[in-house]
């Protein structure tokens, strides 16, 4: 897992053959203007979606991990709290993992916590277990899909 700001973008262009064009849509684009909606950047290899949802408290938050997909999420404006434990430490997942959407929910709880504010990123990898969407009020966000 990886936390950062978005000055600091460029330093992992290189992790992945698809980052820079997945931090070059971040980067072009108002994010607190951005509509809700689906965005396609590189057909399924990098698409991102922008999504207003309800934030929660961390007890009710779904902790998920995705084996095909590397997510960069980006918080837009205002802050949202999120929970993270390496895939190595979780045991008990909640069901199968789900091929369409590629995700498996677990009924384990984070090691950590920590807020993301406006204008950082996560980037969460398959080993990373992550718990989005955790504060009160409406929380805007940014999710950038990258196929591995």
């Amino acid at each position: 897992m990886v936390l950062d700001t978005l000055e600091n973008a460029d330093k992992y262009a290189g992790l992945h053959r698809n980052f820079a064009k997945a931090f070059e849509f971040i980067k072009s684009i108002d994010l607190e203007t951005i509509e809700v909606g689906k965005y396609e950047i590189d057909g399924k290899d990098v698409h991102a979606a922008v999504m207003v949802k309800d934030g929660g408290p961390a007890e009710t938050a779904k902790f998920e991990a995705h084996r095909n997909y590397i997510d960069i999420q980006v918080c837009p404006s205002g802050s949202e709290e999120l929970g993270w434990k390496p895939l190595s430490k979780c045991h008990s997942p909640k069901d199968e993992y789900n091929t369409e959407k590629d995700v498996t929910f677990y009924n384990d709880q984070p090691d950590t916590y920590f807020k993301m504010t406006a204008g950082q990123f996560a980037i969460f990898f398959p080993e990373d277990v992550h718990a989005p969407l955790i504060g009160e009020g409406q929380i805007k966000k940014l999710v950038v899909k990258i196929k591995l």
